[in-house]
């Protein structure tokens, strides 16, 4: 797959302690979003291979789209438009799970938590974008 350049060999945690702090939230937030939809797709009201289907291969479609298009280090370089769909549907996708489990005030939460982490995430790098092209 073509690239559309250099990667920039700054490191990501490379800054103000809260800025790091909200990387390694915004990790735990991914993960957790992950497992939350292996466990909507397992408890599914399905046959046990669909269940299991499901629950193996919703977070590895999950983890598959982030890892091109939504990591910071991604493989395919979106428009900030097209990442934060693809972090709409996994992230939104986690926090449904845990909606569709039956706990509809923890997915609230859970998403308030995404939408603030995604939004501050976000920010800092697109501003940190220019500095580090310098």
């Amino acid at each position: 797959m073509p690239s559309d350049g250099p990667r920039d060999p700054t490191p990501l945690l490379d800054g103000p302690w809260y800025l790091t702090a909200n990387e390694l939230l915004a990790f735990a937030l991914e993960v957790t979003a992950l497992a939350c939809l292996g466990w909507w797709g397992f408890g599914a009201d399905e046959g046990v291979l669909t269940r299991t289907a499901l629950g193996l291969g919703l977070p590895l479609a999950g983890a598959v789209l982030w890892g091109l298009f939504a990591a910071p280090r991604a493989r395919v370089r979106l428009p900030l438009a097209g990442v934060l769909v693809v972090k709409a549907a996994v992230l939104g996708g986690g926090a449904y799970g845990v909606h569709a489990r039956g706990h509809s005030t923890a997915a609230l939460v859970l998403a308030v938590v995404m939408v603030a982490d995604t939004a501050v995430a976000e920010t800092a790098r697109r501003s940190a974008s220019p500095a580090r092209a310098a």
